[in-house]
C-alpha cells in the first residue's frame, strides 16, 4: 500500500498558478490528447455528468478576493445538494460568503442559472481544525442551493449517485473534471483526465491517490467519476514543480460522509417550497 510522504500541499483554489507543462511522465498520461499534467479540454455541448458539474465561487470577507472550485450535482431526494471540497467552503480557515454554484459553465457564461448557496456542511472532523494530512480522507463538503421556482436537479438533470468506496479499493479509468486556472489554462472552460487510484494514506476511510493527473489550482473540488456516480472529489495535488505529480482524492466512503449527506438532504428537504 502506497503512503504519501507528509508533503502535501493543499491547492488554494483562488491561486493563479504559473503551470508547469512537465510534471506526469507522457507514458502516464492516460487522457486521449492530455496535456503534461494530463488534461484535456471537455468538448463541447457539455452533456451527462459534465452538464451536472460546474464552478462554485465565494468570497473572502477580510481580503475580499474571489474563490473558484469545482462543484457537481449528487443525487439526493431533495434535488438540491452539491459536492465539493471542504477546503473550497473556507479560505486561509475562514468561511466563504456569497457562495453560488454555476452548473455547466463555459468561458463565463452561466447556461443552467446562478443558484446561491443557503447552507454548506463538512464532515465534524474538518471544521474548526488547522488543515493537517490526517485531514485528508474528510476533505469532502456540500452545499445546498434553492430556488423559488424548480429544484436544481429540475434544470441540470438527475444528479449523480454516490459511490461508497472502502479504504484500499483501487479503481481504473476515472475521470476527472474541473476548471484549472493558471499557465496554459483559462479557468473558465472545464478540462478533464483520467487516472487509475491506488490507496494514499491509512487513517480514517483512506484517501485515492493518481499518478495520471497532476491538478492545478481551481481544479479542487471537482468530481471523480466512476461508471455513471462519483466516487470522490478533488483534494490536493503534490507541489506543481513535482517532476511526478500526483493529484488525491477524496472518497465518498465510510460513516462520515454518509452521516452528513444525510443531515443535508433532510434540511434542503424541509427549505423546498410546498
Amino acid at each position: 500500500m502506497l503512503r504519501l510522504v507528509l508533503s502535501l500541499v493543499l491547492l488554494d483554489p483562488a491561486a493563479v498558478t504559473e503551470v508547469s507543462q512537465r510534471n506526469v511522465p507522457m507514458p502516464r498520461v492516460l487522457t486521449p490528447d492530455g496535456d503534461r499534467l494530463g488534461y484535456a479540454p471537455v468538448p463541447r455541448p457539455y452533456t451527462g455528468a459534465r452538464r451536472l458539474t460546474g464552478v462554485l465561487l465565494g468570497r473572502d470577507p477580510v481580503t475580499r478576493s474571489d474563490v473558484l472550485c469545482g462543484g457537481t450535482v449528487i443525487g439526493s431526494r431533495s434535488r438540491s445538494l452539491v459536492l465539493t471540497a471542504a477546503h473550497c467552503l473556507f479560505h486561509d480557515g475562514r468561511p466563504l460568503k456569497h457562495l453560488a454554484f454555476l452548473p455547466g459553465y463555459d468561458r463565463g457564461r452561466p447556461p443552467l442559472g446562478v443558484w446561491p448557496v443557503v447552507r454548506t456542511w463538512v464532515p465534524g472532523k474538518w471544521s474548526g481544525r488547522a488543515f493537517s494530512t490526517e485531514l485528508l480522507p474528510y476533505d469532502v463538503g456540500l452545499v445546498g442551493v434553492v430556488s423559488r421556482k424548480r429544484p436544481l436537479e429540475a434544470v441540470t438533470g438527475r444528479g449523480l449517485p454516490a459511490m461508497p468506496t472502502t479504504r484500499g479499493t483501487q479503481l481504473r479509468g476515472l475521470e476527472l473534471l474541473g476548471y484549472p486556472a493558471g499557465k496554459g489554462y483559462p479557468g473558465t472552460e472545464m478540462y478533464r483526465c483520467l487516472g487509475d487510484t491506488v490507496e494514499g494514506i491509512s487513517q480514517g476511510p483512506g484517501v485515492m491517490v493518481t499518478r495520471n493527473c497532476h491538478a492545478a489550482a481551481g481544479g479542487s473540488g471537482g468530481p471523480a467519476l466512476y461508471g455513471g456516480a462519483v466516487a470522490g472529489v478533488v483534494s490536493s495535488s503534490s507541489p506543481l514543480n513535482d517532476t511526478k505529480g500526483y493529484t488525491v482524492l477524496t472518497r465518498l466512503g465510510g460513516g462520515p460522509f454518509q452521516r452528513m449527506f444525510a443531515r443535508a438532504d433532510r434540511v434542503m428537504r424541509l427549505r423546498q417550497p410546498s
